[in-house]
């Protein structure tokens, strides 16, 4: 599936793709400002996540719970510098749990990720739209 979109439209986008039944794991890759964490604040809000989200920068993960008890794990790996670091964390913990992971940077963990997983691909258009492509 692929989607043009301005930034107003996110929200849209969100629904349209948690309307493709996507994995649980989904990757989210596209440059540094592309709207990653825009779209995953959007799903885990049409989600029904209770609370603010915010970037994991720092944190490498962030755990939300949702209205109805499902857990919504957020995860930035632009900081690790080995797969090592992530499985520390307990990575694989939280990639088999069965709750949603929403992962940017999924390249920096590549040989960690479950095979079952979506992957959304976003770029900036030279209009400021976003292209993304949903697999």
């Amino acid at each position: 599936m692929e989607v043009v979109f301005s930034l107003e439209e996110i929200d849209n986008v969100a629904q349209i793709i948690l309307a493709q039944n996507p994995n649980k794991v989904l990757l989210f890759n596209g440059n540094m400002g592309v709207g990653k964490t825009t779209l995953i604040k959007s799903l885990s809000q049409k989600l029904g996540v209770i609370g603010n989200t915010s970037s994991p920068t720092f944190s490498l993960v962030n755990e939300y719970q949702t209205y109805d008890n499902q857990i919504v794990y957020h995860f930035d790996c632009y900081r690790l510098k080995t797969e090592v670091e992530a499985l520390d964390m307990g990575i694989d913990d939280y990639l088999y749990s069965g709750n949603w992971c929403f992962i940017e940077w999924p390249e920096k963990i590549e040989s960690l990720i479950p095979e079952k997983c979506s992957t959304i691909n976003i770029e900036i258009l030279p209009n400021g739209f976003r292209k993304l492509i949903y697999k």
